[in-house]
C-alpha cells in the first residue's frame, strides 16, 4: 500500500455467476494494516484457494460481509471458516449477511460435523448501521435483485491531525504522557506553570476514507445513498451496454449503469466487477465504455489491489 492510505481493496474473485480460468466468483478483501485485520465481502466457491495465492492470511480475517445468498457469493464460506480453525489465531469472526446466512452456515457445519476453535457470531442484517466502533462505521442498504441483496458503505472516521512534537520540544515540553492529552485537544499545565492548549499544536483533521461495495443489483436509489461521495465505489457490471435489456431482466447492471451511478454520486473512483465471461478478450472495450461517462473507471481482475 502506498502513501498514507489506511485501507485497500484486494480482489480475490471478479467473475459473474460461474468461475472461469481468468476470473473466480466473487470475493473482495478489505485490508486494514493499522487495525491488523482483513474484512471479506462475499466468499464465493474457492475463495480460500484464491487466498493461498496472495499475501493475505486466514487468521487475519475479522469480519465477513455477505451481500446476498446466491451460491457464487457464499459457497466458499463454510470451507473458509472451517480452515481458519487450523490457524493459531483463535480470535472471533463475525459474519454479516441477509436472512438465511445463519441457516446456511449452521446447516453446513451440522451436516459435516465441523467444529470451530474460535468464536463465530452471525448477524442477519437489515438496512441501517450494522457495525460501528471507534474507527469505522458500516451501513447496509437493500439493493434491487432477484433475492434480497445488500450493499455496504464503509466509513473510516476522521482522525486528529499530527501533533507538532518538534514545536512542543522547542517550547520546553519533552515527550511523555501529556502529548497524548494534547493530541486529544486538551489543555495541560506543567508543574512549572506552563500552559499548553492542545488545538494549537495539532494539525488539521485527517479525513477518513469512504468506500461502497455493492452486491448484485440493477440501478436503484439505494446505490445513490451508499455511494455518495465515496473515495471508491465497487459496483457490479455483469454486462456491457449492448446487453442492457438482458441486464435489466436478470436484475444486473451494465458498464454504463455503473458509470452513471459513480458520476451522480461524485465518487472518487469506480471499480467494476462481477463480469460475465462472455466478455473475455473485450476488457479494453468494456472499461472504455464506462470511461466515456466516468473517466475514473477501472475493471477489476483477480489478485488486483486498489488503495482507497
Amino acid at each position: 500500500m502506498e502513501g498514507d492510505c489506511n485501507l485497500d481493496l484486494y480482489f480475490l474473485g471478479t467473475g459473474g455467476g460461474v468461475p472461469s480460468n481468468e476470473r473466480n466468483v466473487t470475493s473482495i478483501a478489505l485490508r486494514m494494516p493499522e487495525r491488523g485485520a482483513i474484512w471479506l465481502f462475499d466468499c464465493g466457491e474457492a475463495t480460500q484457494q484464491q487466498i493461498l495465492k496472495t499475501p493475505l492470511k486466514l487468521s487475519k480475517i475479522e469480519k465477513i460481509f455477505v451481500t446476498h445468498t446466491h451460491g457464487d457469493h457464499i459457497y466458499g464460506l463454510p470451507g473458509l471458516l472451517a480452515s481458519r480453525s487450523f490457524q493459531e489465531d483463535e480470535s472471533e469472526v463475525t459474519v454479516y449477511g441477509p436472512k438465511g446466512v445463519r441457516r446456511f452456515i449452521e446447516t453446513a457445519f451440522s451436516v459435516s460435523g465441523t467444529y470451530l476453535r474460535y468464536p463465530l457470531s452471525i448477524v442477519e442484517v437489515h438496512e441501517g448501521v450494522v457495525f460501528e466502533d471507534d474507527s469505522l462505521t458500516v451501513e447496509a442498504a437493500q439493493l434491487e435483485h432477484v433475492i434480497p441483496s445488500f450493499g455496504y458503505r464503509i466509513v473510516e472516521k476522521d482522525r486528529p491531525g499530527a501533533l507538532d512534537a518538534e514545536r512542543l520540544k522547542a517550547e520546553g515540553l519533552p515527550p511523555g504522557p501529556l502529548y497524548k492529552r494534547l493530541k486529544n485537544g486538551e489543555t495541560v499545565t506543567t508543574e512549572d506553570g506552563q500552559v499548553f492548549h492542545g488545538p494549537d499544536y495539532v494539525g488539521p483533521l485527517k479525513r477518513g476514507k469512504k468506500a461502497a461495495i455493492l452486491g448484485d443489483t440493477r440501478p436503484c436509489r439505494a446505490i445513490d445513498k451508499l455511494a455518495d461521495q465515496v473515495d471508491v465505489l465497487v459496483h457490479e457490471a455483469t454486462f456491457m451496454e449492448a446487453d442492457a435489456e438482458r441486464a435489466h431482466r436478470y436484475f444486473h447492471s451494465t458498464t454504463v449503469d455503473a458509470a452513471k451511478k459513480a458520476r451522480a454520486a461524485s465518487s472518487g473512483a469506480l471499480i467494476m466487477t462481477h463480469v460475465s465471461s462472455r466478455y473475455k478478450g473485450m476488457e479494453e472495450a468494456f472499461v472504455q465504455e464506462a470511461r466515456e461517462i466516468f473517466p475514473a473507471s477501472h475493471l477489476a481482475e483477480d489478485f488486483w489491489s486498489f488503495p482507497v
